[in-house]
Protein backbone atom coordinates (compact mmCIF):
# COMPACT_ATOMS: atom_id res chain seq x y z
CA UNK A 1 0.00 0.00 0.00
CA UNK A 2 1.32 3.42 -0.97
CA UNK A 3 1.23 5.93 1.87
CA UNK A 4 1.88 9.67 1.58
CA UNK A 5 4.03 10.82 4.50
CA UNK A 6 5.93 13.97 5.33
CA UNK A 7 8.30 12.93 8.07
CA UNK A 8 11.89 13.90 8.80
CA UNK A 9 14.35 11.01 8.45
CA UNK A 10 18.05 10.37 8.77
CA UNK A 11 19.83 9.25 5.60
CA UNK A 12 23.34 7.86 5.16
CA UNK A 13 24.75 9.09 1.87
CA UNK A 14 27.88 8.05 -0.01
CA UNK A 15 29.52 10.43 -2.47
CA UNK A 16 31.68 8.75 -5.13
CA UNK A 17 34.10 11.39 -6.40
CA UNK A 18 35.13 9.32 -9.41
CA UNK A 19 31.57 8.78 -10.62
CA UNK A 20 30.45 12.19 -9.26
CA UNK A 21 27.35 10.56 -7.77
CA UNK A 22 25.60 10.60 -4.42
CA UNK A 23 24.08 7.30 -3.34
CA UNK A 24 21.79 6.81 -0.31
CA UNK A 25 22.96 3.80 1.71
CA UNK A 26 20.49 3.67 4.61
CA UNK A 27 17.38 5.36 6.01
CA UNK A 28 16.55 5.67 9.70
CA UNK A 29 12.85 6.20 10.30
CA UNK A 30 10.92 5.84 13.56
CA UNK A 31 13.95 4.31 15.28
CA UNK A 32 14.48 1.58 12.68
CA UNK A 33 17.40 1.39 10.26
CA UNK A 34 16.66 0.28 6.68
CA UNK A 35 19.55 -0.67 4.42
CA UNK A 36 19.04 0.57 0.85
CA UNK A 37 19.15 -2.42 -1.49
CA UNK A 38 18.11 -0.72 -4.73
CA UNK A 39 18.17 2.81 -6.10
CA UNK A 40 15.53 3.74 -8.62
CA UNK A 41 15.02 7.22 -9.98
CA UNK A 42 16.83 10.35 -8.93
CA UNK A 43 15.62 13.73 -10.08
CA UNK A 44 15.75 17.35 -9.01
CA UNK A 45 13.38 20.28 -9.00
CA UNK A 46 13.33 23.86 -7.84
CA UNK A 47 10.66 25.65 -5.83
CA UNK A 48 11.51 29.33 -5.76
CA UNK A 49 15.14 29.54 -4.73
CA UNK A 50 15.19 26.13 -3.02
CA UNK A 51 16.63 23.16 -4.92
CA UNK A 52 15.46 19.63 -4.05
CA UNK A 53 16.88 16.17 -4.76
CA UNK A 54 14.38 13.30 -4.92
CA UNK A 55 15.50 9.68 -4.58
CA UNK A 56 13.28 6.62 -5.08
CA UNK A 57 14.92 3.76 -3.20
CA UNK A 58 14.01 0.36 -1.81
CA UNK A 59 15.06 -1.66 1.20
CA UNK A 60 14.48 -5.39 1.42
CA UNK A 61 10.81 -4.85 2.35
CA UNK A 62 9.85 -1.20 1.68
CA UNK A 63 9.95 1.49 -1.01
CA UNK A 64 10.87 5.05 0.04
CA UNK A 65 10.60 8.39 -1.73
CA UNK A 66 13.19 10.63 -0.07
CA UNK A 67 13.53 14.37 -0.62
CA UNK A 68 16.57 16.46 0.31
CA UNK A 69 16.09 20.21 0.75
CA UNK A 70 19.48 21.65 -0.26
CA UNK A 71 18.89 24.92 1.59
CA UNK A 72 18.23 23.35 5.01
CA UNK A 73 19.94 19.98 4.31
CA UNK A 74 16.92 18.24 5.85
CA UNK A 75 15.73 14.89 4.48
CA UNK A 76 12.02 14.05 4.41
CA UNK A 77 10.24 10.79 3.76
CA UNK A 78 7.45 11.70 1.32
CA UNK A 79 6.11 8.26 0.32
CA UNK A 80 6.32 4.77 1.71
CA UNK A 81 5.10 1.52 0.16
CA UNK A 82 5.22 -2.13 1.11
CA UNK A 83 4.51 -3.18 -2.49
CA UNK A 84 1.07 -4.60 -1.73
CA UNK A 85 -2.04 -3.34 -3.55
CA UNK A 86 -4.09 -0.65 -1.80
Amino acid sequence: MLEKISAPVSVGLLFDHKMRKCVPKWVKWEGKLYKIEKIGFHHTYREGRVFYHVFSVASETLFFRLVLNTETLIWRLEELSDGLPD
